[in-house]
């Protein structure tokens, strides 16, 4: 192709576009601020190679997905995150979706579980399975999947500060069911450091929270072979306000320092590599949110062969979740949430996710009810069985405009990569506040051009309708889940063998004060009834607690 002659074409033709017609008066650029020109041609993707940038489905560098036949030959898995009250009431959720073609379980925990109180905790006064379900002990696990059988069901949980000891629990129910751990097949976020940048849900200073993951990651290769024992989450930054370039720079920032942490702790990388997983957010900026999932594979791949030596190419893989967006829906109109939903899931499944969750329509105005549940689960299957994009891979690959965001989110990563680099590494940027910092600003622009009408959001700042209070039924949560919890738990405490529960205790205490791995202390934990808080309770006694220092924005 001459490309000379392709520009002067484009010039002439550019020309001839402005003379003829006007853009709308509408920002032209992606969700992320950049501009988007009128029209993109091989003069967009410079030096393009195929085999070295693009390759086939299933080879390296994996841009065009991780499976040879993508769709064609499995579905992605549909998982709705679901979880509120007592374990009993969620247990009875899971099998409603189960019964409705659900083919994966995603549990949401309430605030005490997620920072480590148990539901009679102080602490966790008026917040017990307000926003997810509560987890105190094996026995609330024990029930949360009651009628499951752990072989058979593929489980993610959402948990991060306190995850290896949730893990525990649901392995130790696992082996009460008679279930060999190496059959469990799921996934545990455990992303800690993403909780540092963006959600804040933490119970240790870095270095111990870091200790538990690398223990957690040791542990599952030799004994649960089958799960993921971290999802390196982009989902909670962009929820944040960062861009789609800096969830992608950041994520997998995060991701490299996982496998250095795991190189460092004495591991080979091929050994915990290949079931490291990620979780992106997919937002409304159809074409951009395709790109950024296919530059996180190519970056990755490429790294952990060429920068880490990577054998195995199960550990170039990024094999991901996808959620739609959260922060995208809106309270106003939310019939409108169904739509934004649909056309984010479209766009994961058109960027080769392995795993998907859909909004319900209510989220913004409380934990969704059965029926926007179902309507948001019934999206995916639509789009699986009625919209024909499952058929080929990479459907969109070779698109000039999507090849030129991949390429360029991908440069933005590597600038990113870089600066952080340059301030010491991702744990220093995150005690500086650097990473908090680019976050803040990304979302306070974003802001400002809604609230100045340069940015449109149906329903908000424009098409708006006059209030009329809740159009839709809402899920209500009563205050019954703490008395029902606190209930079970001092149960729980009778019930148990007390001098076993503090045998394990203490054990899993002189454990953290040395350097051996804790999964197995806390798996004796587990078995022995130890409940949630008085586990962290223990580790935060030898490991301290961590408080964020004050920046300045």
């Amino acid at each position: 192709m001459d490309l000379g002659h392709l520009q002067q074409e484009y010039e002439r033709w550019k020309a001839r576009a402005q003379e003829h017609s006007k853009d709308r008066d509408e920002l032209m650029e992606t969700l992320s601020g950049h501009p988007n020109q009128p029209l993109y041609t091989p003069l967009d993707v410079p030096g393009f190679d195929y085999e070295r940038d693009l390759g086939f489905p299933g080879e390296f560098p994996f841009t065009r997905g991780v499976r040879y036949n993508m769709y064609r030959g499995r579905l992605w898995t549909m998982r709705q995150f679901s979880g509120y009250g007592t374990p009993k009431e969620t247990n009875r959720r899971y099998h409603y979706l189960l019964e409705h073609g659900q083919t994966g379980l995603s549990v949401a925990f309430d605030f005490p579980t997620l920072m480590g109180y148990d539901s009679d905790s102080s602490r966790s006064l008026g917040e017990v399975g307000k926003c997810g379900v509560a987890v105190d002990s094996l026995r609330d696990m024990e029930t949360l999947f009651e009628g499951i059988p752990l072989d058979k069901i593929s489980t993610s949980m959402t948990i991060n500060g306190p995850a290896a000891v949730i893990f525990a629990f649901y392995v130790a129910a696992a082996e009460n069911q008679g279930v060999d751990p190496k059959q469990i097949r799921g996934t545990l976020q455990n992303d800690i450091l993403k909780e540092y940048v963006a959600q804040h849900a933490w119970c240790f200073p870095p270095g111990p929270a870091l200790r538990l993951i690398t223990d957690l990651m040791a542990y599952c290769a030799e004994h649960v072979p089958q799960w993921n024992p971290i999802s390196i989450s982009g989902y909670h930054i962009r929820e944040a306000g960062s861009t789609a370039g800096q969830e992608l720079a950041f994520t997998l920032a995060n991701g490299l320092e996982y496998v250095r942490r795991g190189i460092a702790a004495g591991m080979d990388v091929d050994s915990f590599a290949p079931r490291l997983s990620f979780f992106w957010d997919c937002h409304q900026d159809f074409f951009e949110e395709i790109a950024k999932m296919r530059a996180g594979r190519r970056i990755w791949a490429r790294e952990l062969r060429d920068t880490f030596g990577a054998k195995d190419p199960r550990s170039w893989l990024v094999r991901f979740h996808t959620q739609t967006a959260g922060c995208s829906l809106t309270a106003q109109q939310p019939e409108n949430n169904i739509v934004r939903t649909a056309f984010e899931a479209l766009a994961a499944v058109l960027g080769g996710t392995q795993s998907l969750h859909t909004n319900a329509m209510d989220e913004t105005l409380s934990l969704p009810t059965e029926k926007a549940a179902k309507i948001a689960l019934r999206t995916q299957q639509i789009i699986a069985h009625e919209l024909g994009v499952t058929h080929t891979a990479d459907p969109l690959g070779g698109s000039y405009y999507v090849e030129a965001l991949t390429n360029r989110l991908e440069k933005e990563a590597y600038a990113a990569f870089k600066q952080i680099e340059e301030r010491g590494g991702v744990v220093p940027c995150i005690e500086k506040g650097w990473f908090q910092a680019e976050i803040a600003e990304s979302a306070r622009k974003y802001q400002a051009e809604i609230e100045a009408d340069k940015r449109v959001i149906v329903g908000v700042n424009a098409h708006v309708e006059e209030e009329k209070g809740l159009e839709i039924p809402t899920l209500y949560i009563d205050d019954s889940s703490e008395k029902t919890q606190a209930e079970n738990l001092a149960r729980v405490r009778a019930e148990r063998d007390e001098r076993q529960a503090l045998a394990a205790i203490s054990d899993l205490r002189k454990a953290a004060e040395g350097t051996e791995n804790l999964v197995p202390h806390l798996l004796r934990c587990a078995h022995a009834y130890c409940t949630e808080g008085e586990i962290i309770g223990t580790l935060k006694g030898v490991f301290g607690e961590y408080h964020e220092p004050a920046f300045s924005l």
